[in-house]
């Protein structure tokens, strides 16, 4: 039976505690959301993607080679139209021939992406990454950021017992209008409870198990309360409702939350328990039933926290500032770019045959004997240490980079030293998830993929580095 074999969870560290936002605006639209994961400001669902889907592919004892889908879930994708799972493929080395999907439209559309690798042949992996936006006076509340990743094969120690759906038009819940990034809703609550409970409900006894015993349910949250009520008319105990509840901790995270919620419940299942998830999103709702328990690699990000205050949530999140850089700044042209993306995204360093020295990246003369050679490629390891740091003050940034810095302040830019079998390589690149004057030189980090810049509208993204776990 296909199923789950491996998962894994990534949450941003920062987190913003609903007492600041109801002491910034005297009262908080998210009541059931303690507290809400908040992206940093190079952060978006395409790096929460790629983190999640390393973490689940470390669990993962399969050849990267043998994968044949790549199914992935987001309602904020980097750009309204531009497909950005070739750019997880070339990040993760996944094989180019992959066959991928993409569902943008829906909170449901997790769901919709798992069925499709349940229906796949072989490996396939399934990624959910979001980080929803709203008008911060009101709607933006109870958003947060959050993805979870999973890898579907046969064999696995969680089997997916069944699928089921129910589709009917409830317009208004929640939605965004073409161009805009924010989400928005018509807000008549007790329409909106009745919607989902009705949807859910009866996706969920449409299962063709028995889910009167389940020991974790994962269900439309958009926030910690929600789940109980919209549950009210099924078998469900409130210790198995808790079990799949994150909202509370995460905040709404669009289509990743249920996904994240399951990956929880799963944590604290037995060998033998049932865990169901129910879907939501747009009036299709979407059941599915799970057997067994599963370790997500991340899951403890549910925990942990760096906490920030309104006005830095503010400018992580872009509200408050412009963007706008005056003077010039690199030209990196797409061709250039495109060419380099391999040393960009996996650290691809080259071994020359001639003395065996190592250049980084892998073209021109190599650096030990100076002969224009063909090397030999291979992935540097994503763990270094720093060999020398600085930080790149306020006003101090390079155009392309100064949009960052007004978000986020100043950032730490370091020499990092990757010690391979054939020599070292040593690496310039920003640091992140740090306070910048907190690093020295013999601090040991590791490679994460972020976002660079932003050039002719479009998001270019490759590695940094940060504090090793």
């Amino acid at each position: 039976m296909r199923g789950i074999v491996a998962a894994g969870v990534y949450v941003p560290r920062f987190r913003l505690e609903a007492d600041e936002i109801e002491t910034a605006w005297g009262t908080s639209h998210a009541a059931g959301v303690d507290r809400k994961a908040v992206p940093a400001a190079d952060e978006d669902s395409l790096t929460i993607a790629v983190e999640a889907v390393r973490r689940a592919l470390a669990d993962a004892a399969l050849d990267r080679s043998t994968i044949g889908t790549v199914a992935v879930a987001t309602t904020t994708p980097p750009l309204e139209e531009g497909d950005f799972v070739p750019r997880l493929v070339r990040a993760l080395d996944l094989p180019a021939d992959v066959a991928t999907t993409t569902a943008t439209q829906h909170t449901a559309a997790g769901a919709e992406v798992l069925a499709r690798a349940l229906d796949a042949n072989g490996p396939a992996i399934v990624v959910t990454a979001d980080c929803p936006e709203g008008e911060p006076a009101d709607a933006d509340h109870p958003f947060g950021a959050a993805g979870a990743a999973v890898v579907i094969d046969d064999d696995a120690p969680v089997p997916i017992a069944d699928v089921a759906w129910y589709s009917d038009e409830t317009p208004g819940i929640r939605f965004r209008e073409r161009g805009d990034r924010n989400v928005d809703s018509l807000g008549i609550t007790t329409y909106e409870r009745d919607a989902v409970r009705e949807a859910v409900t009866s996706a969920v006894s449409s299962l063709a198990v028995d889910t009167v015993d389940a020991a974790g349910v994962a269900v439309h949250q958009r926030d910690g309360g929600f789940p109980y009520r919209i549950t009210s008319e099924l078998p469900f105990s409130s210790d198995a409702v808790a079990a799949g509840t994150v909202a509370d901790r995460i905040g709404d995270a669009g289509a990743a939350t249920v996904p994240v919620g399951l990956l929880s419940a799963l944590d604290g299942a037995g060998s033998n328990d049932l865990t169901v998830a129910g879907f939501f999103g747009g009036g299709s709702a979407a059941a599915i039933a799970c057997e067994g328990s599963l370790t997500a690699r991340g899951i403890d990000d549910l925990e942990s926290a760096a906490p920030i205050d309104y006005a830095a949530y503010l400018r992580e999140r872009g509200y408050i500032v412009d963007g706008e850089v005056a003077g010039g700044g690199a030209n990196v042209s797409v061709p250039n770019w495109q060419r380099s993306l391999e040393y960009r995204y996996r650290l691809v360093a080259g071994a020359c045959p001639n003395c065996g020295g190592v250049t980084f990246p892998p073209e021109g003369a190599c650096q030990e004997c100076h002969a224009r050679v063909e090397y030999d490629e291979f992935e540097a390891p994503r763990t270094g240490m720093i060999r020398a740091v600085t930080v790149i003050g306020q006003g101090g940034a390079p155009p392309e980079f100064a949009s960052l810095q007004q978000r986020d302040g100043g950032y730490a830019v370091a020499i990092v030293a990757l010690e391979t079998g054939c020599g070292t390589v040593t690496i310039p690149a920003q640091l992140t998830d740090v306070d910048p004057e907190s690093v020295s030189v013999g601090d040991t980090v590791e490679a994460t993929v972020r976002r660079i810049y932003e050039q002719e509208g479009v998001p270019r993204y490759g590695v940094k580095f940060r504090p090793s776990e």
